[in-house]
């Protein structure tokens, strides 16, 4: 036998449990969207019929996932499956998918609180992160990716900073771990939360929206607290993920000209990374949601059937972002979580208070008083 066809051999049975691993998430995500439809018919005149309602996909795919992790790291397949589950693929196409509905003329005509909100608050939730992180001893790569992921948008916002800073992907599982363990929390917290504070729906749907860490989870939040809170919260959630992008540029940088330029060659006179080596590693599905952007734009501007192409890009969004969160839950272990010990742990914490709190007062600020019945009308 060759060497060629030995490697072929070797490659046959990897190939087949990736194909195994991908139809997992598939069948996984098929029962996240037959429970989405049939739980709220179910509960029916029960007392949890407003609840099963209110719960959106990222809940039951998550929570799917999850089992399935149980399971199959019962029968010790999770490990073999995992080369399929391509969380990563899932939530960079869903992301790119997503800049589609981001209608760049709407947010630059009608969200300005929603822009100075997301200016301010990213910067001071990146700025007091990264800063406490480096207080707490973390690494450079590692804190890039939870001040990525608390003040922008969570595991998208983290994957995109994990290709601008070349982080390992150990880093990025468990920076999407944290993100996971504080969103869902806060997809009920948060609405009730608004509801004892007394918030209008404008400042409710803008504090849900600053503050949650996920798309997905801003949108069932959101729904939880009302359909006006809801659109306040996806305006806002959008305008932070349009800022992906200069947030990779720049984190990109940084690392290629400043931080991994003194930690390998201290000597000043070394020459600066090249422009190829830049772009090597510029993550580049951020292009693709930026195109994604315009055309959807430019679309619903000049084409009759705009708002139906859009729900259709729309709803193959969910599905990618429905395997995602399967893939996430899939992949979840608490042994990472155990083994980064409690540093990164606090510092998301900690992040996670300022941000409430921030956007907090920025919400009230930008959308209470003058702007309080923006979106209501």
């Amino acid at each position: 036998m060759t060497s060629t066809e030995e490697r072929a051999e070797q490659r046959s049975p990897k190939i087949g449990y990736a194909v195994a691993g991908v139809l997992v998430v598939i069948a996984l995500g098929a029962a996240t969207r037959f429970l989405e439809s049939q739980v709220p018919a179910w509960a029916a005149g029960t007392p949890l019929a407003k609840i099963a309602k209110s719960v959106e996909f990222p809940v039951y795919a998550i929570a799917l996932g999850l089992i399935g992790n149980a399971i199959l790291a019962r029968f010790a397949l999770r490990d073999v499956l995992s080369q399929g589950f391509r969380t990563e693929f899932f939530i960079k196409t869903g992301l790119v998918l997503l800049g589609a509905s981001i209608n760049l003329k709407v947010l630059a005509t009608a969200a300005g609180p929603a822009i100075i909100q997301a200016l301010l608050l990213i910067s001071i939730v990146f700025g007091f992160t990264w800063w406490l992180g480096g207080r707490l001893g973390l690494d450079d790569k590692l804190r890039a990716l939870l001040a990525s992921a608390v003040s922008i948008c969570g595991v998208s916002a983290a994957i995109a900073a994990a290709g601008a800073v070349q982080a390992r992907k150990e880093q990025l599982a468990y920076a999407a771990s944290l993100v996971i363990v504080f969103a869902l929390p806060s997809i009920f917290l948060l609405p009730w939360l608004a509801d004892v504070f007394g918030l209008s729906d404008a400042v409710a749907g803008a504090w849900i929206g600053g503050n949650i860490d996920t798309t997905a989870a801003v949108a069932a939040a959101g729904t939880i607290a009302g359909e006006q809170a809801l659109q306040i919260a996806t305006i806002v959630k959008t305008t932070q993920n349009a800022l992906i992008g200069i947030v990779a540029i720049a984190l990109t940088a940084y690392f290629a000209l400043k931080v991994e330029r003194q930690s390998d060659n201290p000597d000043p006179a070394v020459a600066r990374p090249s422009l190829r080596e830049f772009w090597d590693r510029f993550p580049k599905f951020v292009l693709g949601f930026i195109a994604a952007s315009i055309i959807g734009t430019l679309y619903l501007q000049f084409a009759a059937d705009g708002k139906t192409a859009i729900a259709t890009v729309n709803d193959l969004r969910t599905w990618f972002l429905i395997f995602a969160f399967v893939a996430i839950g899939l992949e979840f272990s608490l042994r990472g979580l155990k083994e980064a010990g409690w540093r990164p742990i606090a510092l998301f914490a900690a992040a996670t208070v300022v941000n409430i709190v921030a956007a907090l007062g920025l919400a009230s600020l930008l959308f209470g008083g003058l702007f309080g019945s923006f979106g209501t009308g």
